[in-house]
């Protein structure tokens, strides 16, 4: 076994929404295995932000502002990351939105938000990046999946219906890119700590922790939720050569929710 096999010394990285959380702890295992790091927001406030974050870890990120629901300003951005760096290795479709309302309670503008920001997007970036992986005869796409790409929930019908297609679509990716020397796989994250399941983890008035912390660490075997560390690993091996027969995989990194049944009621 090669150590280098891990090595992204070299490779330009793109991760999508990278500013902070999942993104932002995927990004930075990336540049500590050597890549370049580009990444893109929505908000240009939250891109100057994440900017900061990176300088502050020592890392010499190339970001901007990118709507990845428009095709023009992805099509632009990519052209601007070939012009600065000469070529894109890996990209990660890690931006998402969740919009946790009861379905019949639920807007078709809401619903159709989702599935654009979720499924859409990454077709979209997708589409943009693989003519430059298929040029430079290799490439590596990773999407951030989830557990609900697997399992439906209560009040997440649009995430579950995104994701579940996200699930598919890298599926599709591998079948029609593979001979391309092109790798696409997904991470499926279990309940991850990062600031959008901040309000799922505040302690009740009486100090309690919330019903639906308690209702994750009973259902988790790991008995914790997740970190964006615990997604580093697995994100490095899939953008690097140690991956390279590994092809149209879910890798979920939950805690073992998945194999779970849950605890026998007392």
């Amino acid at each position: 076994m090669d150590a280098n096999a891990f090595s992204l010394k070299g490779k330009v990285a793109w991760v999508t929404g990278g500013s902070y959380g999942i993104g932002f702890g995927i990004a930075s295992a990336f540049a500590t295995m050597g890549a370049q790091i580009v990444f893109n927001d929505l908000n240009p406030e939250k891109a100057e932000l994440g900017m900061k974050a990176y300088k502050e870890k020592g890392i010499d990120a190339f970001g901007g502002v990118c709507d990845v629901t428009k095709e023009e300003q992805v099509q632009e951005f990519v052209q601007k990351i070939i012009d600065k760096f000469g070529h894109i290795d890996i990209l990660v479709n890690n931006a998402g939105i969740i919009k946790r309302i009861p379905m019949t309670e639920m807007a078709v503008g809401d619903f159709r938000q989702v599935i654009d920001v979720d499924l859409v997007a990454p077709f979209i970036v997708s589409k943009a990046v693989i003519p430059h992986m298929i040029k430079q005869g290799h490439g590596k796409i990773i999407n951030i999946c989830s557990m609900m790409s697997e399992l439906g929930r209560e009040t997440v019908s649009a995430y579950a219906a995104g994701k579940g297609g996200l699930k598919m679509l890298t599926k599709n990716i591998c079948s029609e890119y593979g001979a391309y020397n092109i790798q696409c796989n997904g991470i499926g994250p279990g309940y991850i700590a990062t600031p959008q399941t901040a309000p799922l983890r505040e302690k009740q008035p009486d100090g309690s922790m919330h019903p639906f912390d308690q209702f994750i660490r009973a259902k988790t075997p790991a008995g914790r939720w997740g970190t964006p560390e615990d997604l580093q690993g697995p994100a490095v091996f899939l953008a690097s050569e140690a991956s390279d027969f590994v092809n149209g995989h879910i890798l979920y990194v939950d805690g073992g929710i998945l194999a779970y049944i849950g605890k026998q009621p007392q």
